[in-house]
């Protein structure tokens, strides 16, 4: 099929159905995108002891082998968000793909763990770059109807990609080399960047303006990464350990003071107007805290206490991969309908009992019996959660800000996951080198797994408090509440021609 060449400061034409060929290829260049970041957060886990072996490293370098793919991915990627309604959606969408792969290729050849690092921290910037901008283009490029089975099918196939990665980390582990599992990303680079120039209309927020909001940036990233590395190296008890924590909770305050009074901010404050908006941002913080701090972990524990190969214990997460492939679509639909607050409170509640049953996975652990349950369990209640609360996201601001919206929460999942790797390790007493004993990991990791347990009941708590079904399908979409997921929201031409709500 043939596409005519737009031009990136023209406004995109006509929603497209999903459907046809061109909406097929949007999700596509959408699902590819995403998928290198998805899969890069999980592939790497399974990849860690054979890491540590090889550069004869540490926890915390393990840690900061994860954390610093992490610390650039939150503290940019609502600056990612900004550059994507503001140079187009497309064009960001595309140089964080590349981005990406040039990361992901330092990465496989990196020498030593400090290259490892800071390649992976490089990584990282590519990643807050693409992330918004895979979602922001299903927001503005597919129509109305078809956006919720649209975004389910990206949560599904996305969860596909980020669940499946153990198992493709642990072949790669078992036979080529740790090495392969960031050079795998180069070929998919390769797909996704002609395919998304070829065939994905470019989109832009045509009311974005002002300056890039570069202190914001500065004080969040720094905020981060000092607190990050406060809560890695806590067990020195150094004096560079209180002053690292002291600053990072001054960088915060800091950055909440500059956005409240930035004429340009980097987070509106307005945005959070949305009171649906901030309730599923505060699930996001408290249910993927759990999820980083679990599939961080779980896969340490199948091949240190467990016994299993890098290969078995990527295998031992298919179920949750066949559940997201199954079903998200399905669930999204379902959202949709019954509105946010049933699948946000059933979803983490049933990811913490998943969780409570990998407490019966220790030193030769049957898979079927013990292994097996918490991943179904775990695989349904992720199914249940994410594409309700990525499809309330986008739904509960204007449609002109999906890439900021999308940046926030992204930002939000992602320093969750941030810090709980910094801190289950030193929350459950994990020393520098229990990875290498399988009885100082197994009871570490026995309660980091309650931790999650609590980070989990806490989400639901937090959306059934907070979080309510939709009042009124015929409610203006303006006002940014409850009732914005009954109906897609209007496009930005049809808005005047709706009365206010009485």
């Amino acid at each position: 099929m043939t596409v005519p060449a737009e031009s990136p400061d023209t406004p995109p034409g006509p929603a497209v159905p999903l459907a046809s060929a061109r909406g097929r290829w949007i999700l596509l260049t959408t699902v590819l995108g995403s998928t290198m970041a998805m899969l890069d957060g999980t592939v790497v886990n399974v990849a860690l002891p054979r890491i540590g072996e090889d550069l004869d490293a540490d926890m915390a370098v393990l840690q900061w082998t994860v954390n610093a793919y992490l610390l650039t991915l939150a503290g940019l990627i609502l600056v990612g968000g900004s550059l994507s309604d503001r140079f187009g959606r497309r064009r960001i969408f595309t140089l964080g793909v590349v981005w990406f792969a040039v990361g992901s290729l330092l990465c496989g050849i990196a020498p030593n763990a400090g290259v490892l690092i800071a390649a992976r921290a490089l990584q990282g910037i590519g990643g807050a770059l693409l992330a918004p901008g895979s979602l922001a283009l299903i927001q503005a490029s597919i129509r109305a109807e078809d956006r919720g089975r649209a975004i389910g099918l990206w949560s599904g196939f996305g969860g596909v990609g980020a669940a499946v990665g153990p198992f493709l980390g642990g072949w790669l582990v078992d036979g080529p080399g740790w090495r392969w599992v960031f050079l795998l990303n180069v070929p998919l680079a390769a797909v996704c960047v002609p395919v998304a120039l070829r065939y994905v209309p470019e989109s832009r927020d045509p009311q974005a303006r002002g300056r890039f909001d570069v202190v914001g940036a500065a004080l969040g990233a720094g905020a981060l990464g000092l607190v990050t590395y406060a809560l890695i190296e806590a067990r020195s008890g150094s004096a560079a350990v209180i002053v690292a924590a002291l600053l990072g909770v001054l960088l915060g305050a800091a950055f909440v003071y500059v956005e409240r009074r930035r004429a340009d901010p980097m987070v509106p404050p307005d945005i959070f107007a949305s009171r649906l908006f901030t309730s599923v941002n505060l699930v996001t913080l408290c249910v993927y805290a759990a999820i980083g701090g679990f599939f961080f972990l779980v896969v340490l524990q199948l091949q240190v206490v467990s016994g299993y190969s890098a290969l078995a214990a990527g295998a031992a997460m298919l179920p949750t991969t066949l559940l997201m492939l199954l079903l998200s679509a399905r669930s999204g639909e379902l959202g949709e309908r019954i509105g946010p607050r049933v699948p946000l409170t059933v979803g983490p509640v049933l990811c913490a009992v998943g969780t409570l049953l990998m407490l019966r996975v220790g030193p030769a652990a049957s898979y079927v019996r013990d292994v097996l349950p918490a991943m179904v369990v775990m695989g349904m209640g992720l199914v249940a959660l994410v594409a309700p609360l990525t499809s309330t996201v986008l739904a509960s601001v204007d449609p002109g800000r999906a890439g900021l919206a999308s940046g926030i929460n992204n930002a939000a999942a992602r320093a969750a996951g941030l810090l709980a790797v910094a801190a289950l390790p030193l929350l459950s007493g994990m020393g520098p080198d229990a990875y290498r004993s399988a009885a100082q990991f197994d009871a570490a990791f026995g309660r980091a797994m309650l931790w999650c347990t609590g980070a989990f009941l806490a989400g639901a708590a937090v959306a059934w408090a907070t979080v309510r079904s939709p009042v009124s399908p015929a409610c203006h979409p303006q006002c940014h509440t409850y009732c914005a997921v009954s109906a897609p929201p209007l496009e930005p031409r049809e808005r005047g021609d709706r009365a206010a709500p009485d």
